[in-house]
């Protein structure tokens, strides 16, 4: 018990510093989306690594859903061929035992709440916490279960929990966010679900400003629509950096191979 003490007490305190670095020492920070067991069951971890070798800042790995209500058509797919090659909770976290072995830069996990209920929540933590994950993104987690449910058990195990902004969210909500979060805000470019281009219209670009000129506590990263470098230029002049999914996904379709990886990733290099 006490080594698990000792343990948890290390795994906390790192899973914060490689979020909280991260923002304190880079600007234009790419975060990469892809999909747990997609194509193949197990590449999981060798597309983390591949990822961080051509200069991914950030991961967000998608636990796959039978129900994605927020993913465009790309994703979806890539999910449910996913779930029919047998990718579940348990084999993700089997999977990830491997991760800090390979990976040094943070790595967050994003999927439905569905799926966590039924691993069980402090279980899910746990887990987390044992593979060195550093927090989670759960887009159908309602923000007042989060505060009185599991904000104690997400920070029982040191996770932070990224909570999504949309251009509808009041200002009196995203202040709300602002105060219960610990790592970092996820601005939707749209209302609509991923994979959709980035299109800075008038109306984004006063979404934009407007939640900058808010000056919330947290950094601010921008997702949906992030397909090529100029999207990406888009979005970095309004927030610390951008998530890249659906265009990555598409990539993996045609082949998960180290080249492709490597040309997609260097496209969004100066």
């Amino acid at each position: 018990m006490i080594t698990h003490l000792v343990i948890a007490g290390k795994a906390k305190q790192s899973h914060m510093s490689r979020i909280k670095e991260l923002f304190e020492k880079k600007k234009n920070i790419r975060s990469i989306y892809y999909t747990a067991g997609y194509p193949n069951l197990d590449d999981t971890v060798a597309i983390a690594e591949c990822l961080e070798a051509n200069g991914a800042d950030l991961l967000e790995i998608g636990f796959p859903y039978s129900d994605p209500v927020a993913d465009g058509p790309v994703i979806q797919a890539s999910s449910k061929e996913a779930l029919d090659s047998g990718m579940n909770l348990k084999l993700l976290f089997e999977q990830l035992k491997e991760l800090r072995k390979r990976v040094s830069i943070p790595v967050l996990l994003m999927g439905y709440v569905n799926p966590m209920l039924q691993y069980g929540v402090e279980n899910f933590c746990k887990s987390c916490a044992e593979v060195g994950v550093d927090g989670c993104i759960v887009p159908d987690l309602p923000m007042i279960e989060y505060e009185e449910l599991y904000k104690d058990v997400f920070a029982k195990y040191g996770l932070i929990n990224i909570f999504l902004v949309t251009p509808q969210t009041s200002e009196d909500r995203i202040r709300k966010i602002d105060g219960l979060s610990n790592g970092f805000i996820y601005l939707l470019s749209s209302s609509a679900t991923t994979g959709k281009n980035l299109d800075v219209s008038e109306n984004t670009e006063a979404y934009f400003s407007r939640i900058k000129a808010m000056n919330l506590k947290n950094p601010l990263m921008i997702g949906f629509g992030i397909s090529d470098r100029a999207t990406f230029d888009k979005a970095c002049a309004y927030a610390n950096g951008a998530i890249i999914g659906s265009a990555f996904v598409k990539v993996l379709t045609k082949a998960a191979t180290k080249e492709n990886i490597s040309t997609f990733m260097h496209s969004f290099k100066k």
